[in-house]
């Protein structure tokens, strides 16, 4: 069940919004949520993307941009998977058995594999990706900015994967709580986000320009009709909290929406005794009494 024990967790995957890498542009989250929804326009099984995508973002958390893909590509060959499975194994101890093993079953298969016309996704995927996140808003009150902003894309990426971990702890379906965290915010591709102020400007126009701004995202699904219908499923509950699915969701959106903002409040709080002393930023080595020495003449030593 949930419980401060699982923040530690959704801390560290959060961090997958800005781990980047000269591979490609965005985040991993960003290139995950595109890389999902390449994958489910494609035709593939929601359920075999939904463990492709969670079992990478788990494997990400430690070893960032060193997939399976880049790992043989660089020479590891059969270790790569080997290499994966570790990452996985070192993060995922308190999961749920039975989702821990469907989800590192999913390894050797790498990231979501997408034909030649991957490029060509709903528009709203990269629009998504290009629409910043309100920050903190209150109705009568500036808008608070933090930055650098997260955007929707990985908002978006980063819920499903939580929604998929907190299934269990309700009894929800993985496939269905993926589904909507990956399309609970298809509205923000055509509508800037506000935030909280903003919705209760618009009033009672709120409900309209939402479904308005949701229905030309499903029109550009208009080719996977069943695609289309099992977002539309996905979605439904989650406007309340009554089932499995709608719970789980909001554990992860919640969370998501809280952890993005404490992350830029624990930064605040970092000491030098954490860096040096718990994390070992110069860490042994054959020179790291010299290293030492450095930091010691210079003050950098101090825990200040």
């Amino acid at each position: 069940m949930l419980s401060p024990a699982a923040l530690p967790f959704f801390r560290e995957l959060g961090d997958l919004k800005r781990i980047h890498s000269a591979c490609a542009a965005g985040s991993i989250a960003e290139r995950l949520f595109r890389d999902g929804w390449a994958a489910l326009v494609d035709g593939q099984a929601p359920a075999d993307v939904m463990k492709q995508v969670v079992a990478a973002a788990l494997v990400a958390a430690r070893l960032g941009d060193l997939d399976l893909a880049t790992l043989r590509a660089l020479g590891a060959g059969d270790q790569a998977v080997v290499i994966l499975n570790r990452s996985f194994d070192e993060v995922t101890g308190d999961m749920d058995p039975g989702l821990r093993a469907r989800l590192r079953g999913a390894l050797s298969s790498g990231r979501p594999a997408v034909g030649p016309d991957a490029a060509d996704v709903p528009a709203f995927v990269d629009k998504l990706a290009r629409q910043p996140r309100a920050g903190v808003t209150c109705p009568g009150q500036p808008r608070i900015m933090l930055q650098p902003a997260e955007n929707h894309a990985e908002h978006c990426l980063m819920v499903a994967v939580y929604g998929v971990v907190a299934s269990p702890w309700y009894g929800a379906d993985p496939v269905a709580v993926f589904l909507a965290g990956m399309a609970h915010h298809l509205h923000n591709a055509d509508m800037p986000d506000s935030g909280y102020s903003g919705e209760m400007l618009l009033g009672d126009m709120l409900d309209t320009v939402i479904v308005q701004a949701r229905e030309a995202a499903y029109r550009e699904l208009a080719d996977v009709p069943e695609l289309a219908a099992a977002v539309r499923a996905a979605l439904a509950p989650i406007g309340g909290d009554e089932t499995p699915e709608a719970r789980a969701f909001h554990v992860a959106d919640v969370l998501d929406r809280v952890l993005e903002i404490e992350q830029h409040t624990r930064a605040g709080r970092l000491t030098m005794g954490v860096v040096l002393d718990d994390y070992g930023l110069v860490h042994d080595g054959p020179v790291k009494a010299f290293h030492d020495e450095i930091l010691a003449t210079t003050g950098l030593s101090g825990r200040a």
